[in-house]
């Protein structure tokens, strides 16, 4: 549903994107992460005719977004980094002012907005005016508005920013049903935890060039090693289950900030076993147990830091 190959868009000296090539399939959600001024909401704009790119191309629902715009706008919906709503209108009026817009009828117009009150949640605030409106639920209007036409793609630039948590699940829940539902998803975010939820893949922009592609799973594989953390009760339990957990083929560290602690690298959760057996045979008395994957955050970092090195 979306195809971006070589895409490139130069303002003056500036690369705000740089030769990004990229695919969405039906149905799924695409995470676009990158910190500000990566190329994130360049690339959204660029991919809903907002803008021309310098270079390369680009079909969203097998229409050229410079060539077929206006059959492009036809089948996509766009939520900004800020609600867009009519703050003199009423959540209701808001919605019918759009379908009426998009050419449906007056009672067309009135059945899609009720539709779209009641999946957002909005029903009971319907005819109040939209300034009243607190943040999330001008979120929650927003994202009704631009589904409105029934978009094939959609759009979403940062939805959840200042929103609070609460607020923030809702509207992922919302997202969960669209593409159940058989929406395509574009979802730029800077919220690490939201593209773990949402993202069917990730990609991460940096300076405007891709730097990681994968699934959640695939990038946290790039980021390091899962480790097992083993503390121990006496300096001496800790010397003898170091020595039998290296002859099971591990390789414990200690901890900086806690002697009584070892850090032991495993491939998997399945080893776990094995350092359990390892302290047993040394006749240590185990405190505490804890195993932790990578994050995407540990990714980001990591790939934060190998882009500012370049």
């Amino acid at each position: 549903m979306i195809e971006v190959a070589g895409l490139s868009k130069t303002f003056g000296s500036v690369a705000a994107l740089d030769d990004v090539s990229l695919s969405v399939q039906k149905g799924s959600v695409l995470g676009l992460l990158g910190h500000n001024g990566a190329g994130k909401t360049t690339l959204v704009n660029i991919l809903s005719t907002l803008l021309r790119p310098s270079r390369g191309h680009a079909r969203v629902a097998g229409f050229d977004v410079v060539g077929d715009g206006v059959e492009v706008r036809r089948r996509i919906g766009l939520t900004g980094q800020y609600a867009a709503v009519d703050e003199t209108l009423s959540g209701r009026d808001n919605l019918v002012l759009i379908a009426r817009l998009l050419g449906a009828g007056r009672a067309d117009a009135a059945a899609r907005a009720d539709e779209l009150l009641e999946i957002f949640q909005l029903s009971d605030a319907a005819r109040r005016r939209a300034k009243t409106y607190s943040g999330g639920m001008r979120r929650r209007l927003d994202l009704a508005a631009s589904l409105v036409g029934r978009p094939d793609v959609l759009f979403l630039d940062e939805p959840t920013t200042g929103l609070d948590p609460v607020a923030r699940r809702g509207l992922w829940q919302v997202v969960e049903r669209l593409v159940k539902d058989g929406a395509t998803v574009l979802l730029t975010t800077q919220y690490l935890d939201e593209a773990d939820y949402l993202a069917d893949s990730i990609t991460v922009l940096a300076k405007g060039r891709i730097v990681a592609s994968g699934t959640a799973e695939e990038l946290k594989g790039r980021a390091g090693s899962r480790n097992v953390s083993v503390t121990l009760r006496t300096d001496e339990a800790v010397l003898r289950t170091t020595e039998v957990l290296r002859r099971s083929g591990l390789d414990p560290a200690p901890d900086d900030e806690d002697g009584l602690v070892l850090i032991v690298p495993v491939h998997d959760s399945t080893e776990i076993a094995t350092v359990v057996r390892a302290t047993d045979e040394a006749g240590a008395d185990i405190a505490g147990l804890a195993y932790a994957e990578p994050t995407l955050d540990d990714v980001y970092m990591a790939l934060n830091h190998s882009s500012a090195d370049r």
